[in-house]
């Protein structure tokens, strides 16, 4: 069986290990009304709208 000659670093264990971690980027679309970045399949925040209508009052 083999046998490693030398101890592994933690950064070069740590970086293999964070490869999976790593958490992707929040996708962002851009609101129909008001070309505002919102997340895809919401209600956008700054002007209430959801596919082209108003859903929710904004103040």
């Amino acid at each position: 069986m083999a046998v490693p000659k030398r101890k592994t670093s933690r950064s070069r264990t740590r970086s293999r290990k964070a490869q999976w971690r790593r958490t992707p980027v929040p996708t962002a679309a851009v609101c129909k009304r008001c070309k505002a970045p919102t997340r895809p399949h919401t209600v956008c925040a700054t002007c209430g709208t959801y596919d082209g209508r108003t859903v929710v009052e904004v103040e």
